[in-house]
C-alpha cells in the first residue's frame, strides 16, 4: 500500500519503543469461557455449551494499554476499579504485559467491569456483563486528574477510551483537554455518542460509521462502496469537522477499511488489509492505540492511519480481544507490499 514503506514501518516501530502514552477511561476484565455445543437444552431452546477452558484478558481502555505495550510502547493506565477479585486479577494481567497500573483508582463500592463471553466453536453464544454504571463522583475525577498530572510531562500522548461506564465524564474530558493543550500533547478519543459529551479540543476522534452518524445527528440509510463518494458519509464528515474541530477524524468502516479526514484536506481512504475476520471485538482499541502510538513516534496522520489499519487487520484475524506484535505488523506490510 502506498504511503508507508517497510523501512519506514521499521523506523516507526523503533521510535515506538521510546514513547509513553497515558490511557484514560473505562477499564474492564474480559472473561472467555470456551466450549463446544453438541445438543440443545431440553429445558429451553438454547444450546448446551460443554465447558473446555476459560481465559481472561484486559478489556476496554485496559485493552488499549496492552495494545500499546504489545507494539513496544510504554503505557500508563488511569481508570477506576473496585476492591474486588476482578480488579486484582485485571491489575495482575496488566502488570504481566508491562502496563503501569499506578494510575488506577480503587473505589470500595465499585464493581470492576467484567464481561463474560461464552464461545463455542469460535462463535460467541452469549455475553454476561457485571459492572457498576453511572458517572464517577467529583472526588474520583479529581484523584484521577491528580495522578494524570504527575505523568503527563513524561508522556507523548493521551488516549481516552469511553465505553459508557461512567469514568469519562465531561469534567474529566475538559480537564484532560486543558492539560494536553497547555503541554502541547496529542489527545485521542474513542467516543460513546450516547453520552452527548462536548468533544471539542481533541487531536483525534475515532468513531465507527454508526457512531459518526450518531455524533452528527444524521440518519444512515444508504451506503456507497467507495466512502469518498458516499454523500451521506461526506455530510457527516463535514459536520463533525466543523462542529468538533479535531485535528484528525478517523472513521472506521469495517470491511471498507477507514476514512482519514482533516480540515482543509480531501478525505484519505485506507482499504482494509484483513484477510479473514474471526472477531472484531477490541479492533477499535487496536486502531486508537496504534494510531496514537505512531503519531507520538513521529508519523504523519496518513502514515498513522495506514499503520493502524494493518494493526487492526491482524487482530480481527484472532479470536477474542487481541493485540498485534511488531513482528506480526511487519509481516502484514511485507504481505501487502
Amino acid at each position: 500500500m502506498s504511503g508507508l514503506s517497510l523501512p519506514r514501518v521499521r523506523e516507526l516501530l523503533e521510535a515506538c519503543r521510546r514513547v509513553r502514552v497515558l490511557v484514560v477511561g473505562d477499564v474492564m476484565l474480559d472473561q472467555f469461557i470456551w466450549g463446544r455445543v453438541s445438543r440443545i437444552s431440553p429445558e429451553a431452546p438454547v444450546p448446551v455449551v460443554e465447558f473446555e477452558r476459560e481465559s481472561f484478558m484486559p478489556g476496554g481502555a485496559a485493552n488499549v494499554a496492552r495494545n500499546l505495550t504489545a507494539l513496544g510502547g510504554h503505557a500508563d493506565l488511569f481508570g477506576v476499579i473496585g476492591e474486588d477479585a476482578q480488579g486484582a486479577q485485571l491489575v495482575e494481567l496488566l502488570q504481566a504485559q508491562r502496563v503501569d497500573c499506578s494510575g488506577l483508582v480503587r473505589v470500595p463500592a465499585y464493581h470492576t467491569s467484567t464481561k463474560t463471553r461464552i464461545v463455542a466453536h469460535t462463535q460467541q453464544v452469549t455475553r454476561l456483563d457485571r459492572e457498576t454504571r453511572g458517572d464517577i463522583g467529583a472526588d474520583t475525577v479529581a484523584r484521577l486528574l491528580e495522578r494524570i498530572d504527575a505523568g503527563l510531562d513524561a508522556a507523548g500522548a493521551v488516549s481516552v477510551g469511553d465505553y459508557g461506564k461512567g469514568v469519562v465524564t465531561q469534567t474529566l474530558l475538559e480537564g484532560l483537554s486543558r492539560r494536553c493543550a497547555a503541554r502541547n500533547r496529542w489527545l485521542s478519543l474513542d467516543p460513546k455518542p450516547v453520552h452527548r459529551r462536548t468533544l471539542t479540543g481533541l487531536s483525534l476522534i475515532t468513531p465507527n460509521r454508526k457512531e459518526a452518524f450518531e455524533l452528527a445527528g444524521l440518519e444512515d440509510d444508504t451506503r456507497h462502496p467507495d466512502p469518498r463518494r458516499d454523500p451521506q458519509l461526506q455530510r457527516v464528515v463535514a459536520r463533525l469537522l466543523e462542529e468538533l474541530a479535531p485535528k484528525v477524524l478517523l472513521i472506521t468502516l469495517g470491511e471498507l477499511g477507514m476514512l482519514l479526514c482533516r480540515p482543509g484536506a480531501e478525505p484519505f481512504h485506507v482499504p482494509t488489509v484483513a484477510r479473514e475476520v474471526f472477531d472484531v471485538s477490541g479492533a477499535g482499541d487496536t486502531v486508537i492505540a496504534s494510531f496514537t502510538l505512531a503519531i507520538a513516534a513521529g508519523a504523519t496522520p496518513v502514515e498513522a492511519a495506514i499503520f493502524s489499519n494493518h494493526a487492526a487487520g491482524v487482530v480481527v484475524g484472532k479470536v477474542g480481544t487481541a493485540t498485534v506484535s511488531p513482528e506480526e505488523l511487519l509481516a502484514s506490510f511485507e504481505e501487502h507490499a
